[in-house]
């Protein structure tokens, strides 16, 4: 049953090694199902970006296979040109030739048919940019001509690497709905790689948590974010707190701490079962606050989507029996 459930996988990578320098990728394994969104979340340097070209068979890893399809991805060790068909490859460090017009660019890759081909531009968000020249595009602008010219080849499995690191919000916003878009739309399948938990926790089915070449964790991305296996992986997902469990009227078990994050604490009234704390620093996100208070000597870190708080004050917070892990 094992061994079939591996062959039905669109992409098996196994026990996959590479040495570069002092940092080696060490034993990665997973699998990932046809249109299953998967994100590998690491902070820079961890691995996340040469595991993909691996898996693009763009570099060449010293152990370990990929199958993709049931199909071994071979390294430049043993093909001419690196890349594998089917699989497509967006570096966050792309490039557009110069003097070109974006419809020449993207015709000298197309293998659609004009209406096809119209429909993904559509979806790329481009028809209106395919007459103009590198020079006349945002960096925006260039990253999508640059998904679009990937994905008129055809491709049945995406690779993101970073694609939003560059972006400003707005065309953040744009190219997430895009990616989107590619899924439902046109039936691809995408991993993504990303050190920013915007990018990854509303949009993947599983995440991943590389560290020093070595997947640490893997789960849903609400268990990932409220269960986290070390400080490590809390922190690439945000503010935390880790407190003496006795906070949350709680014995200690084994010297382990009370991990909570600042929206599982809610600011109350009063009552029997409240944590009286005093506020030591306010910080205004826009659509919410985050508040360092103090209680019983430990700093916790509360969010509040309203209210009028200033240092000094006095404020009674709310722990649901549901909201701690040890």
């Amino acid at each position: 049953m094992r061994f079939l459930q591996l062959i039905m996988s669109l992409l098996q990578v196994s026990d996959i090694r590479r040495q570069e320098g002092n940092f080696q990728l060490q034993g990665i394994s997973f699998t990932q199902e046809k249109f299953e969104k998967i994100a590998i979340a690491g902070a820079s340097g961890s691995g996340k970006s040469t595991l993909l070209r691996i898996i693009g068979g763009l570099i060449q890893q010293d152990e370990g296979q990929v199958l993709f399809e049931g199909e071994k991805i071979k390294g430049p060790n043993d093909k001419l040109i690196p890349g594998h068909p089917g699989i497509a490859y967006l570096s966050q460090h792309f490039e557009l030739r110069n003097n070109y017009r974006m419809e020449e660019l993207l015709g000298y890759a197309n293998r659609l048919p004009d209406e096809e081909a119209a429909t993904l531009y559509e979806i790329c968000r481009i028809s209106h940019l395919l007459k103009r020249k590198n020079d006349q595009l945002s960096g925006g602008e260039k990253q999508r001509i640059a998904l679009a010219r990937l994905l008129v080849t055809s491709p049945r499995l995406l690779l993101l690497d970073e694609p939003f690191s560059n972006l400003d919000l707005i065309h953040r916003g744009i190219l997430k709905q895009v990616i989107e878009d590619l899924g439902e739309k046109l039936k691809i399948t995408c991993l993504l790689v990303s050190h920013d938990p915007t990018d990854m926790l509303p949009w993947a089915d599983r995440l991943f948590i590389i560290h020093n070449g070595r997947f640490i964790q893997e789960g849903r991305p609400e268990q990932v974010y409220l269960q986290p296996v070390n400080e490590y992986a809390a922190g690439l997902f945000g503010t935390y707190n880790l407190t003496d469990p006795v906070l949350a009227g709680k014995k200690a078990v084994d010297a382990k701490r009370l991990f909570t994050r600042p929206e599982q604490f809610k600011i109350v009234s009063g009552g029997q079962l409240t944590l009286e704390a005093t506020v030591r620093q306010v910080y205004f996100y826009g659509n919410y606050f985050e508040i360092a208070a103090e209680a019983k000597g430990q700093t916790i870190m509360v969010r509040a989507g309203r209210g009028n708080f200033a240092k000094g004050d006095t404020i009674w917070l709310s722990l649901s029996g549901e909201g701690w892990y040890l």
